[in-house]
């Protein structure tokens, strides 16, 4: 059975947490994503820990963001961890995301647009004109103009962010709660069905996930959920 287009992500309190989530969703989604807390806590061990012998995709979401020669230097570090992804913030602009391209050839480079975590009203107050949907679709192109094959975004603008890139990029969605489930410090969301009808490519479900008493159990549900939705 084909894994469904999941990223479980493993915000764990500690390294031993964190690989027995990942054995236990492994067998039912495609990717699990490492966010800054684990890595800084643990640094390239928690790489190997959660990869184990499953050879599941890592999905490495450290959000770089600094002047390109920086990032560029980040990117070149990690990319001997062979991560599929990594996530650099699409704010930083075309020449920053150029040098994480160049630095990590083997890797997919994702530019976060907006966070899912912000509101209308915080992305006046920082000064990103415009509704999130247009702040995004600039980004968005923005990022694919300077080599980024993978966005993220908010479910809420993956379907107009789809049609200004085009077929060709990964679109990775934060955000996604299973119907019922709380949307925590997620402001702009929707339900996994939801998010791929719309155009995503690849979900990051934490917490409805790691927060159950049976991770497995529970990745494997949304999972077959997507399965009936397809």
């Amino acid at each position: 059975m084909t894994p469904a287009p999941i990223a479980v992500a493993l915000d764990a309190p500690d390294l031993e947490t964190a690989a027995r989530w990942a054995a236990l969703v492994t067998p039912h989604v495609s990717t699990v994503k490492v966010g800054l807390e684990l890595y800084l806590r643990y640094g390239p061990d928690v790489i190997a820990s959660v990869r184990g012998a499953s050879g599941v995709r890592v999905f490495l979401d450290l959000k770089l963001h600094d002047i390109p020669n920086t990032v560029a230097g980040a990117a070149r570090a990690v990319a001997r961890l062979r991560p599929s992804i990594l996530t650099v913030h699409a704010a930083g602009g075309p020449a920053m995301i150029r040098a994480a391209v160049a630095a990590a050839p083997h890797t997919q480079i994702a530019a976060v647009t907006v966070l899912t975590s912000l509101t209308e009203g915080d992305l006046e107050r920082i000064g990103l004109t415009g509704p999130a949907d247009s702040a995004v679709r600039r980004l968005a192109a923005l990022s694919v103009e300077s080599g980024a094959t993978a966005l993220v975004c908010s479910p809420n603008e993956v379907s107009a962010v789809r049609a200004e890139v085009g077929e060709e990029i990964t679109l990775i969605t934060p955000g996604v709660r299973p119907t019922g489930a709380a949307t925590q410090d997620q402001m702009r969301v929707a339900t996994p069905e939801q998010a791929l009808a719309d155009g995503a490519d690849l979900l990051v479900i934490g917490r409805p996930i790691t927060g159950s008493p049976d991770p497995g159990a529970a990745a494997a549900a949304i999972a077959a959920s997507l399965r009936r939705a397809t």
